[in-house]
Protein backbone atom coordinates (compact mmCIF):
# COMPACT_ATOMS: atom_id res chain seq x y z
CA UNK A 1 0.00 0.00 0.00
CA UNK A 2 2.90 2.44 1.18
CA UNK A 3 4.52 1.28 -2.52
CA UNK A 4 1.77 2.44 -4.03
CA UNK A 5 1.16 5.61 -2.41
CA UNK A 6 5.08 6.63 -3.12
CA UNK A 7 4.49 5.43 -7.05
CA UNK A 8 1.21 7.94 -7.24
CA UNK A 9 3.41 10.68 -5.42
CA UNK A 10 6.16 10.13 -7.85
CA UNK A 11 3.95 10.57 -11.05
CA UNK A 12 2.08 13.37 -9.76
CA UNK A 13 5.12 15.04 -9.34
CA UNK A 14 6.52 14.12 -12.60
CA UNK A 15 3.36 15.25 -14.34
CA UNK A 16 3.84 18.71 -12.33
CA UNK A 17 7.34 19.17 -13.51
CA UNK A 18 6.38 18.40 -16.94
CA UNK A 19 3.56 20.85 -17.27
CA UNK A 20 5.50 23.25 -15.44
CA UNK A 21 8.46 22.76 -18.44
CA UNK A 22 5.97 23.12 -20.85
CA UNK A 23 4.85 26.11 -20.15
CA UNK A 24 8.12 27.75 -19.89
CA UNK A 25 9.08 26.49 -22.95
CA UNK A 26 5.51 28.40 -24.82
CA UNK A 27 6.16 31.49 -22.70
CA UNK A 28 10.07 31.13 -24.49
CA UNK A 29 8.18 30.39 -27.90
CA UNK A 30 5.79 33.66 -27.72
CA UNK A 31 8.83 35.98 -27.57
CA UNK A 32 9.96 35.07 -30.87
CA UNK A 33 7.33 36.82 -32.64
CA UNK A 34 7.21 39.05 -30.09
CA UNK A 35 10.42 40.24 -31.00
CA UNK A 36 9.33 40.51 -34.86
CA UNK A 37 6.21 42.52 -34.05
CA UNK A 38 8.12 44.89 -31.78
CA UNK A 39 10.95 45.36 -33.96
CA UNK A 40 8.29 46.17 -37.46
CA UNK A 41 6.87 48.87 -34.63
CA UNK A 42 10.31 49.97 -33.42
CA UNK A 43 10.48 50.56 -37.31
CA UNK A 44 7.16 52.01 -38.18
CA UNK A 45 7.59 54.93 -35.41
CA UNK A 46 9.94 58.22 -35.85
CA UNK A 47 9.46 61.44 -37.22
CA UNK A 48 8.45 60.30 -40.26
CA UNK A 49 5.39 57.72 -39.49
CA UNK A 50 5.01 54.86 -41.65
CA UNK A 51 2.68 51.94 -41.50
CA UNK A 52 3.21 48.97 -39.98
CA UNK A 53 2.20 46.83 -43.23
CA UNK A 54 4.64 48.91 -45.35
CA UNK A 55 7.66 47.80 -43.15
CA UNK A 56 7.49 44.15 -43.99
CA UNK A 57 6.49 44.79 -47.66
CA UNK A 58 9.05 47.27 -48.10
CA UNK A 59 11.71 44.79 -46.35
CA UNK A 60 10.25 41.53 -48.75
CA UNK A 61 10.32 44.40 -52.06
CA UNK A 62 14.14 45.13 -51.36
CA UNK A 63 14.72 41.54 -50.40
CA UNK A 64 13.03 40.63 -53.97
CA UNK A 65 13.20 43.21 -56.12
CA UNK A 66 10.47 41.46 -58.48
CA UNK A 67 7.80 43.23 -55.88
CA UNK A 68 9.41 46.37 -55.68
CA UNK A 69 5.80 48.68 -55.15
CA UNK A 70 7.04 51.26 -52.86
CA UNK A 71 8.35 54.83 -52.85
CA UNK A 72 12.06 55.23 -53.18
CA UNK A 73 11.76 58.10 -49.92
CA UNK A 74 9.91 55.22 -48.19
CA UNK A 75 12.36 52.59 -48.78
CA UNK A 76 15.35 55.17 -47.95
CA UNK A 77 14.07 55.63 -44.53
CA UNK A 78 13.50 51.76 -43.77
CA UNK A 79 16.21 50.24 -44.92
CA UNK A 80 18.59 52.62 -44.20
CA UNK A 81 18.29 54.54 -41.25
CA UNK A 82 15.82 52.99 -39.09
CA UNK A 83 16.20 48.95 -39.56
CA UNK A 84 19.68 48.99 -39.52
CA UNK A 85 19.17 50.78 -35.81
CA UNK A 86 17.12 47.81 -34.72
CA UNK A 87 18.63 44.73 -36.11
CA UNK A 88 21.78 46.23 -33.87
CA UNK A 89 19.17 46.77 -30.93
CA UNK A 90 18.24 43.22 -31.48
CA UNK A 91 21.87 41.92 -31.75
CA UNK A 92 23.13 43.78 -28.98
CA UNK A 93 20.07 42.59 -26.28
CA UNK A 94 20.66 39.41 -27.26
CA UNK A 95 24.51 39.90 -26.36
CA UNK A 96 23.87 41.64 -22.97
CA UNK A 97 21.07 39.50 -21.98
CA UNK A 98 22.23 36.27 -22.50
CA UNK A 99 25.78 37.46 -21.13
CA UNK A 100 24.45 38.94 -17.94
CA UNK A 101 22.53 35.43 -17.24
CA UNK A 102 25.68 33.31 -17.67
CA UNK A 103 27.85 36.08 -15.76
CA UNK A 104 25.51 35.84 -12.59
CA UNK A 105 25.87 32.06 -13.05
CA UNK A 106 29.54 31.77 -13.04
CA UNK A 107 29.98 35.05 -11.05
CA UNK A 108 28.17 33.72 -8.41
CA UNK A 109 26.50 37.36 -7.99
CA UNK A 110 22.73 38.24 -8.83
CA UNK A 111 24.14 41.73 -9.43
CA UNK A 112 26.68 40.72 -12.02
CA UNK A 113 26.32 41.64 -15.42
CA UNK A 114 28.75 41.82 -18.43
CA UNK A 115 30.27 45.18 -17.73
CA UNK A 116 31.50 44.53 -14.18
CA UNK A 117 34.63 42.90 -15.83
CA UNK A 118 35.81 46.20 -16.87
CA UNK A 119 34.93 45.36 -20.42
CA UNK A 120 32.86 48.86 -20.76
CA UNK A 121 35.52 51.09 -18.87
CA UNK A 122 38.58 49.42 -21.38
CA UNK A 123 36.42 50.05 -24.70
CA UNK A 124 35.79 53.67 -23.61
CA UNK A 125 39.25 54.20 -22.89
CA UNK A 126 40.18 52.56 -26.03
CA UNK A 127 37.66 54.72 -27.83
CA UNK A 128 39.11 57.77 -26.41
CA UNK A 129 42.41 56.91 -27.11
CA UNK A 130 41.72 56.72 -30.70
CA UNK A 131 39.05 59.90 -30.80
CA UNK A 132 41.10 62.31 -28.87
CA UNK A 133 44.87 61.58 -30.02
CA UNK A 134 44.14 59.78 -33.19
CA UNK A 135 46.17 56.49 -31.72
CA UNK A 136 45.37 52.84 -32.34
CA UNK A 137 45.90 49.59 -33.43
CA UNK A 138 43.63 50.23 -36.84
CA UNK A 139 43.58 53.14 -39.59
CA UNK A 140 40.69 54.71 -40.76
CA UNK A 141 37.13 54.21 -40.33
CA UNK A 142 38.17 51.23 -37.93
CA UNK A 143 40.71 53.18 -36.00
CA UNK A 144 37.82 53.92 -32.88
CA UNK A 145 36.16 50.29 -33.38
CA UNK A 146 39.66 48.38 -33.48
CA UNK A 147 40.32 50.64 -30.23
CA UNK A 148 36.98 49.95 -28.53
CA UNK A 149 37.40 46.01 -29.56
CA UNK A 150 40.96 45.52 -28.74
CA UNK A 151 41.05 46.84 -25.08
CA UNK A 152 37.57 45.14 -24.07
CA UNK A 153 39.03 41.93 -25.15
CA UNK A 154 42.87 42.98 -23.30
CA UNK A 155 40.60 43.75 -19.88
CA UNK A 156 39.17 40.42 -20.45
CA UNK A 157 42.58 38.60 -20.75
CA UNK A 158 44.17 40.59 -17.54
CA UNK A 159 41.30 39.64 -15.18
CA UNK A 160 42.10 35.94 -15.98
CA UNK A 161 45.75 36.47 -15.87
CA UNK A 162 45.47 38.21 -12.50
CA UNK A 163 43.81 36.12 -11.13
CA UNK A 164 45.67 32.97 -11.32
CA UNK A 165 46.08 29.82 -12.52
CA UNK A 166 44.82 27.91 -9.91
CA UNK A 167 42.32 30.33 -7.96
CA UNK A 168 40.20 31.89 -10.55
CA UNK A 169 37.46 32.15 -7.58
CA UNK A 170 34.39 34.11 -8.80
CA UNK A 171 34.78 36.42 -5.85
CA UNK A 172 38.35 37.26 -7.10
CA UNK A 173 37.38 37.89 -11.09
CA UNK A 174 34.53 39.90 -9.72
CA UNK A 175 37.08 42.37 -7.43
CA UNK A 176 39.67 42.33 -10.31
CA UNK A 177 36.99 43.25 -12.80
CA UNK A 178 36.32 46.41 -10.42
CA UNK A 179 39.78 47.30 -10.19
CA UNK A 180 39.81 47.33 -13.86
CA UNK A 181 36.84 49.37 -14.45
CA UNK A 182 38.43 52.15 -12.10
CA UNK A 183 41.66 51.61 -13.82
CA UNK A 184 40.44 52.32 -17.28
CA UNK A 185 37.89 55.36 -16.04
CA UNK A 186 41.04 56.70 -14.71
CA UNK A 187 43.07 56.65 -17.64
CA UNK A 188 39.86 57.81 -19.62
CA UNK A 189 39.48 61.23 -17.48
CA UNK A 190 43.58 61.75 -17.66
CA UNK A 191 43.15 61.60 -21.71
CA UNK A 192 40.46 64.07 -21.37
CA UNK A 193 41.71 66.29 -18.95
CA UNK A 194 44.50 66.77 -21.97
CA UNK A 195 42.45 67.07 -24.63
CA UNK A 196 41.00 69.28 -27.04
CA UNK A 197 37.52 70.38 -26.22
CA UNK A 198 35.96 68.99 -28.90
CA UNK A 199 37.55 65.52 -29.18
CA UNK A 200 36.47 65.68 -25.81
CA UNK A 201 32.91 65.65 -26.43
CA UNK A 202 33.09 63.40 -29.12
CA UNK A 203 34.82 60.65 -26.79
CA UNK A 204 32.24 61.13 -23.90
CA UNK A 205 29.44 60.95 -26.95
CA UNK A 206 30.79 57.75 -27.95
CA UNK A 207 30.45 56.06 -24.29
CA UNK A 208 27.16 57.14 -24.09
CA UNK A 209 25.54 53.58 -25.40
CA UNK A 210 23.60 54.73 -28.69
CA UNK A 211 22.68 52.90 -31.91
CA UNK A 212 22.12 55.27 -34.25
CA UNK A 213 26.21 54.75 -35.65
CA UNK A 214 25.12 51.24 -36.63
CA UNK A 215 25.57 49.90 -40.26
CA UNK A 216 25.30 47.25 -42.37
CA UNK A 217 28.46 46.50 -42.45
CA UNK A 218 28.67 46.33 -38.64
CA UNK A 219 25.81 44.40 -38.52
CA UNK A 220 27.63 41.73 -40.96
CA UNK A 221 30.82 41.85 -38.24
CA UNK A 222 28.27 41.45 -34.98
CA UNK A 223 25.86 38.88 -36.44
CA UNK A 224 28.04 35.70 -36.44
CA UNK A 225 30.34 36.69 -33.28
CA UNK A 226 26.32 36.94 -31.36
CA UNK A 227 24.78 33.78 -33.01
CA UNK A 228 27.71 31.41 -32.41
CA UNK A 229 28.02 32.68 -28.92
CA UNK A 230 24.30 32.45 -27.99
CA UNK A 231 24.80 28.79 -29.43
CA UNK A 232 27.78 27.80 -27.55
CA UNK A 233 26.01 29.67 -24.16
CA UNK A 234 22.78 27.20 -24.73
CA UNK A 235 25.19 24.35 -25.31
CA UNK A 236 27.12 25.05 -22.00
CA UNK A 237 23.18 25.31 -20.24
CA UNK A 238 23.74 21.59 -18.67
CA UNK A 239 26.64 22.64 -17.23
CA UNK A 240 25.77 25.78 -15.85
CA UNK A 241 22.99 24.00 -13.72
CA UNK A 242 25.21 22.18 -12.05
CA UNK A 243 27.89 24.85 -11.55
CA UNK A 244 24.99 26.63 -10.28
CA UNK A 245 24.54 24.19 -7.38
CA UNK A 246 28.57 24.83 -6.28
CA UNK A 247 32.01 24.23 -7.17
CA UNK A 248 32.07 21.39 -5.45
CA UNK A 249 29.01 19.45 -6.84
CA UNK A 250 30.12 20.34 -10.13
CA UNK A 251 33.64 19.30 -9.71
CA UNK A 252 32.18 16.01 -8.32
CA UNK A 253 30.00 15.21 -10.71
CA UNK A 254 33.25 15.86 -13.17
CA UNK A 255 32.61 19.17 -14.26
CA UNK A 256 36.13 20.81 -15.33
CA UNK A 257 34.88 24.11 -13.34
CA UNK A 258 37.68 26.26 -14.07
CA UNK A 259 38.58 25.41 -17.37
CA UNK A 260 34.00 26.13 -18.04
CA UNK A 261 34.09 29.25 -16.03
CA UNK A 262 37.51 30.85 -18.51
CA UNK A 263 35.96 30.03 -21.63
CA UNK A 264 32.74 30.88 -20.95
CA UNK A 265 33.86 34.35 -19.87
CA UNK A 266 35.90 34.88 -23.06
CA UNK A 267 32.45 33.93 -24.90
CA UNK A 268 30.50 36.64 -22.66
CA UNK A 269 33.83 39.08 -23.28
CA UNK A 270 33.83 38.61 -26.92
CA UNK A 271 30.19 38.93 -27.30
CA UNK A 272 29.85 42.28 -25.33
CA UNK A 273 33.23 43.34 -26.68
CA UNK A 274 32.01 43.10 -30.45
CA UNK A 275 28.75 44.99 -29.35
CA UNK A 276 30.41 47.58 -27.41
CA UNK A 277 32.57 48.13 -29.92
CA UNK A 278 29.68 49.63 -32.41
CA UNK A 279 27.44 50.86 -30.11
CA UNK A 280 29.23 52.10 -26.72
CA UNK A 281 28.39 51.24 -23.42
CA UNK A 282 24.33 50.41 -23.01
CA UNK A 283 23.51 49.52 -19.32
CA UNK A 284 20.92 47.71 -17.57
CA UNK A 285 19.68 45.32 -20.21
CA UNK A 286 22.07 42.82 -18.98
CA UNK A 287 21.27 43.30 -15.07
CA UNK A 288 17.55 43.53 -15.18
CA UNK A 289 16.68 40.94 -18.50
CA UNK A 290 17.29 37.96 -16.71
CA UNK A 291 16.01 38.64 -13.14
CA UNK A 292 12.64 39.72 -15.18
CA UNK A 293 13.24 36.17 -16.92
CA UNK A 294 13.79 34.50 -13.68
CA UNK A 295 10.17 35.75 -12.37
CA UNK A 296 8.45 34.18 -15.51
CA UNK A 297 10.50 31.08 -16.33
CA UNK A 298 12.82 30.07 -13.06
CA UNK A 299 16.50 29.58 -12.57
CA UNK A 300 16.99 26.30 -15.31
CA UNK A 301 19.48 28.01 -17.54
CA UNK A 302 18.28 25.38 -20.62
CA UNK A 303 15.63 27.88 -21.15
CA UNK A 304 16.57 30.82 -18.83
CA UNK A 305 19.51 32.15 -21.82
CA UNK A 306 17.86 31.92 -24.52
CA UNK A 307 14.73 33.59 -23.07
CA UNK A 308 17.00 36.73 -21.33
CA UNK A 309 18.78 37.11 -24.89
CA UNK A 310 15.10 37.64 -26.32
CA UNK A 311 13.70 39.63 -23.36
CA UNK A 312 17.54 41.38 -23.45
CA UNK A 313 16.49 42.67 -27.24
CA UNK A 314 12.65 43.50 -26.65
CA UNK A 315 13.84 45.56 -24.03
CA UNK A 316 16.41 47.68 -25.84
CA UNK A 317 14.35 48.62 -29.07
CA UNK A 318 11.56 49.81 -27.05
CA UNK A 319 14.45 51.61 -24.99
CA UNK A 320 15.92 53.04 -28.32
CA UNK A 321 12.09 53.28 -29.95
CA UNK A 322 11.58 55.81 -27.08
CA UNK A 323 14.78 57.29 -27.07
CA UNK A 324 13.94 58.29 -30.93
CA UNK A 325 10.49 59.34 -30.52
CA UNK A 326 10.37 60.83 -27.15
CA UNK A 327 11.55 64.29 -28.42
CA UNK A 328 11.51 64.28 -31.71
CA UNK A 329 13.31 64.98 -33.98
CA UNK A 330 15.91 65.37 -31.43
CA UNK A 331 17.71 61.35 -30.63
CA UNK A 332 18.21 60.74 -27.06
CA UNK A 333 21.28 57.92 -26.35
CA UNK A 334 19.66 54.90 -25.80
CA UNK A 335 22.13 54.45 -22.87
CA UNK A 336 20.62 57.04 -20.78
CA UNK A 337 17.21 55.91 -21.75
CA UNK A 338 17.84 52.37 -20.65
CA UNK A 339 19.71 53.67 -17.33
CA UNK A 340 16.06 55.79 -16.70
CA UNK A 341 14.36 52.34 -16.93
CA UNK A 342 16.78 49.72 -15.29
CA UNK A 343 17.15 51.56 -12.03
CA UNK A 344 13.35 52.08 -11.20
CA UNK A 345 12.75 48.76 -12.59
CA UNK A 346 15.99 46.94 -10.55
CA UNK A 347 15.15 48.88 -7.27
CA UNK A 348 11.23 47.11 -7.55
CA UNK A 349 13.05 43.60 -8.06
CA UNK A 350 15.79 44.02 -4.95
CA UNK A 351 12.19 45.74 -3.07
CA UNK A 352 10.05 42.76 -3.99
CA UNK A 353 12.65 40.10 -2.91
CA UNK A 354 11.57 41.65 0.85
CA UNK A 355 15.44 41.14 1.71
CA UNK A 356 15.97 37.61 0.47
CA UNK A 357 18.72 36.53 -2.00
CA UNK A 358 18.01 38.16 -5.90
Amino acid sequence: MNQSLVENRKLLLKQQYNQSQSKKKIFTFILIPLIFLVGGLAVAFGSADIAFADVYRTIFSKLFPSIDIFQETTSIIIWKLRLPRVVMGILAGIALGSSGAVMQVILKNPLADPYMLGISSAAGFGASLAIIFEIGIFSGSYLIIGNAFVFSILSAVLILVLSGKRNSTPEKMVLIGLALLFFFQALTTMLQYFGDSDAVKAAVFWTVGDLGKSTWNSILISFPIVLLGLIFLIWKSGELNIMNSGDACAKSLGINVRRNRIVIMLVCSLMVATIVSFTGTIGFIGLVAPHLVRMAVGSDNKILIFASAIVGALLLVIADTIARTLISPVILPVGSVTAFLGVPLLLYLIMRKKGASL
